[in-house]
């Protein structure tokens, strides 16, 4: 007798869940349940109609039932809502949401790839008309044609993730006024405070309001209500504060629910019950540098989670190497990723963790569209691993953290980025491009060859009007300075180390700490013993600083910003 396999829920986990089932098994009968109209669609181009990109919400839907039967011999039952689970008998119970029909229908395995659903807070006027959140191609199309028939001007978008932030950026895109609110004291927390920064600016530069550290306490047709008691116009409002596992067929079946309230799962994916799996943003998984269960939601580990669970079914090994939270988008003309851990998520894990934050070219600077490209490299101490990285800038900074991804899943240290082997072109990167140099920077850290701070450690320094030696030119100096910072040029160091005192310590930076670093080197090799490096140097405060400075209104610890 040929195999029956229920899946409840399509998109990238039940999908393709069922796709691979069909490769393995000719004969098994598969129907995929999706309680709404589209089972297979791109959500994470969702947010990309709202400004034309993606210019019909057809192109969204990436399979229908028909092309599944034809295709795959698939049945995908769409409009169609899973309400139960009997698993004694091996059967879900499911109800035609149009017709309010119900059903049995039996499995010989079952597959849960629920996902999970938008969080919304319980405060005043959430449910009212014009409040929307965003799941699916209906919810999206819904949000369009509300800002466009109504000709909608002023939108808040609450949540600095990454829904938040591509809707923001999309209605931006579209020409509408938009503020983005964040309760946190950042948006995108895979990213570090200082590199953040750059993110806040260039969404402020390309016209975007952004307020984080204020919460949203209320909804009023016009406005919005923030824990400050500011008031922020919006005729429509965007609920993306975070998602919500899809529990509740699981708990009611009694499933295993895990500690962080998605569904339990062993390294194949199946759950308490042999019979059933489950995959997606509704499970819990395995995180592999902080050695504990976490949750993701993202595309690509929800297909290696189909793909495992599929094999294992048929009796296929499969090694679950656990996830390490790998990710990347477009904001405005920045490309951004990540990967691992980043700095502070390190230290609260109780890691002993140092990083360096490099500026460097993401090509060689004879070639047009050559840009600073920053990256943050984050390590273990003392064992020089590697745990994460971060980069920005206008160029390939995918390409960059694949490669950094590349070697935490390998268990790579920073003696092992230092000797890794990439391409090079002028067109494409630099002959020590700045993975191999964060590297390189990373190891004269780690093996005490100099001493460094960070970008968020400068204000306090200028507060305390430490020591702070400017090695840029002159020109570079008075377009823009530290406020208490001396100006002893690189080229003119050697003459005038008369200037800098031995009996203090001394701070140095340049634009981008690569001419610092040899400043610093210089100093310590004429008998100065304690010297530090500023890491991200002038270009690095700029960015940090500027977001504070002008949403704050604190004063400046630069007589001018300069960000080139």
């Amino acid at each position: 007798m040929s195999k029956k396999v229920v899946v409840i829920g399509g998109v990238a986990g039940g999908a393709s869940t069922a796709a691979r089932i069909r490769r393995m098994d000719e004969q098994a009968e598969i129907i995929m349940f999706e309680k709404g109209p589209h089972v297979s669609f791109s959500n994470c181009s969702l947010p990309f109609h709202l400004s034309g990109i993606v210019e019909n919400s057809e192109k969204l839907i990436l399979m229908d039932p028909v092309a599944f039967k034809s295709k795959y011999n698939i049945e995908a039952r769409v409009q169609q809502e899973v309400l139960s689970i009997n698993r004694e008998a091996k059967t879900v119970t499911v109800t035609n949401v149009v017709t309010g029909e119900e059903y049995e229908e039996h499995y010989d395995t079952l597959v849960l790839s629920p996902g999970a659903s938008p969080i919304v807070p319980t405060i005043e006027g959430v449910h009212a008309p014009h409040v929307f959140t965003i799941r699916n191609v209906v919810d999206i199309e819904r949000l369009h044609q509300f800002v466009q028939m109504n000709d909608i001007d002023n939108i808040a978008v609450i949540g600095g993730g990454f829904i938040g932030v591509e809707v923001a950026e999309n209605l931006r895109l579209a020409g509408r006024d938009v503020s983005l609110i964040e309760f946190a004291d950042q948006i995108m927390m895979p990213f570090d405070n200082d590199m953040v920064q750059i993110l806040h600016k260039e969404m402020m530069d390309k016209g975007v309001e952004v307020i984080v550290g204020d919460g949203l306490t209320k909804v009023a047709d016009t406005h919005v209500e923030l824990n400050s008691g500011k008031i922020v116009k919006a005729q429509a409002v965007i609920l993306a504060v975070g998602v919500r596992p899809e529990t509740r067929l699981a708990k009611e079946a009694g499933l295993e629910i895990g500690e962080l309230g998605g569904i339990k799962v062993d390294a194949n994916y199946r759950t308490n019950d042999p019979s059933i799996y489950a995959v997606g943003d509704a499970i819990e998984v395995y995180h592999q540098l902080l050695r504990k269960p976490t949750r993701l939601a993202l595309a690509g580990p929800a297909q290696r989670q189909a793909r495992a669970a599929a094999d294992h079914m048929y009796g296929i090994p499969h090694q679950n190497m656990g996830v390490i939270g790998s990710s990347s988008i477009q904001i405005f003309d920045l490309a951004c990723a990540s990967t691992g851990l980043n700095e502070k998520v390190a230290k609260q894990a109780g890691i002993q963790a140092d990083s360096v934050y490099i500026i460097a070219p993401d090509k060689v600077g004879l070639m047009p569209n050559s840009n600073p490209l920053h990256f943050k490299l984050v390590f273990e101490v003392p064992t020089g691993k590697i745990l994460g990285a971060q980069a920005i800038g206008k160029g390939n900074a995918d390409k960059r953290i694949d490669v950094i991804a590349t070697l935490i899943m390998m268990g790579g240290t920073l003696e092992d980025l230092k000797e890794l082997e990439l391409t090079y072109s002028p067109m494409f990167s630099t002959a020590k491009d700045v993975v191999n140099l964060a590297a390189l920077v990373a190891l004269n850290v780690l093996y005490g060859r100099f001493k460094q701070i960070h970008v968020s450690e400068v204000r306090e320094l200028v507060e305390q009007n430490a020591v702070i030696i400017d090695v840029r030119e002159k020109g570079e100096f008075a377009n823009g300075h530290l406020v208490n910072a001396r100006n002893v040029p690189l080229s003119e160091l050697r003459e005038r180390m008369d200037e800098i005192p031995k009996d203090v310590p001394v701070y140095v930076h340049c634009r981008s700490a690569q001419r610092s670093y040899n400043a610093v080197m210089a100093l310590q090799n004429s008998g100065y013993t304690s010297v530090v490096n500023i890491s991200g140097s002038f270009l690095g405060i700029c960015l940090y600083e500027y977001y504070h400075d002008v949403t704050t209104g604190r004063e400046p610890i630069v007589t001018a910003y300069n960000f080139n």
